[in-house]
């Protein structure tokens, strides 16, 4: 299935930690799951730009939740891509995909001790649901045969190359742990290869 560009419209992103920057926003028509996914330009992209796919969180990216490191990532994200050019994906998929009530849900069993996959597979769901074929279809419709990923995780470099998209460098994002997401962090890099250097913990 192709996508291709809807609309393209200019917004300046006000963001935490003082970043301050002026996007363009892209819709999209023909995405493979109809979601209303962005793309935001970020400086002047080059032929092989600086991508983040960013999965949604409410919850760190709105209110500044200090359960995950969300919300620092996407002002990370915004800074660093616009001074290299290049796309912050901005996919609809809150939770790892099981959407906002079910992280919840997933936030108080984490609360009696679980881990976030072990949360997840407590209430018979997947660890992780992301789909990152509709990422691909946006790039493709950008014209972006190529990239830098910007992510510690090493599936959306996998899924990406296996819809089409060239990684040709997966760059490190920083690691923002406090003492409210270190277990969260810690089961990323256990559970699902993420590359963090955490305390105790060699990535």
């Amino acid at each position: 299935m192709t996508a291709e560009v809807r609309t393209r419209v200019r917004i300046p992103l006000r963001l935490d930690g003082g970043v301050a920057v002026d996007a363009e926003a892209v819709t999209f028509r023909g995405l493979a799951d109809d979601g209303e996914h962005l793309a935001f330009v970020l400086g002047t992209p080059g032929d092989v730009p600086l991508v983040r796919p960013h999965s949604e969180c409410l919850t760190g990216d709105v209110f500044g939740s200090a359960r995950c490191d969300c919300g620092p990532q996407l002002a990370e994200a915004v800074a660093r891509i616009s001074e290299a050019g290049g796309y912050l994906l901005y996919l609809r998929q809150e939770g790892r995909g099981i959407g906002l009530y079910n992280k919840l849900d997933a936030y108080a069993l984490q609360d009696g001790g679980l881990d976030t996959y072990a949360a997840n597979a407590a209430l018979g769901l997947p660890e992780d649901a992301r789909d990152y074929t509709v990422a691909a279809q946006m790039l493709q419709a950008l014209g972006v045969a190529e990239v830098d990923l910007l992510s510690n995780n090493p599936d959306k470099a996998a899924q990406l190359e296996a819809a089409g998209i060239a990684v040709r460098e997966r760059v490190a994002t920083g690691v923002f742990a406090t003492e409210n997401n270190v277990r969260y962090l810690r089961a990323k890099v256990e559970q699902t290869g993420h590359t963090l250097t955490l305390p105790g913990l060699a990535s």
